[in-house]
């Protein structure tokens, strides 16, 4: 028996806004499924889909599971993301070569140092 990656499953109090923010942030595209949830496509092999579904509890810790991203150019890609809506976080990470950033919804995600 094999697994295979599928979905990455994301909770959130607007699934369709959260979802278009990262569209945006990644160049997906998103599409609400039959079961009323939002899944953001990643191009053929980039990935497992994003999932979001709607949650109505707030987010009061740090995420469990978070996702780290590489750029080519890190500071260029954070004043992006900032621009697009994200928020430097401080989750006890200290000094690092990794930018550690929440979402509109508060779930941290990480901006890789590209060396």
């Amino acid at each position: 028996m094999a697994l295979r990656f599928a979905e990455i499953c994301i909770d959130a109090h607007d699934p369709e806004a959260l979802a278009a923010w990262w569209g945006r942030v990644l160049g997906w595209p998103h599409h609400t499924d039959s079961d009323g949830d939002v899944v953001l496509t990643p191009p053929s092999g980039q990935g497992p889909l994003m999932l979001f579904l709607a949650m109505p509890d707030d987010k009061v810790v740090k995420n469990r599971l978070h996702l780290d991203f590489m750029p080519d150019d890190q500071q260029a890609e954070v004043d992006r993301l900032i621009g697009l809506g994200a928020r430097h976080v401080d989750i006890g990470q200290g000094e690092q070569t990794w930018v550690v950033l929440a979402d509109p919804e508060g779930n941290e995600f990480c901006v890789l140092s590209a060396d």
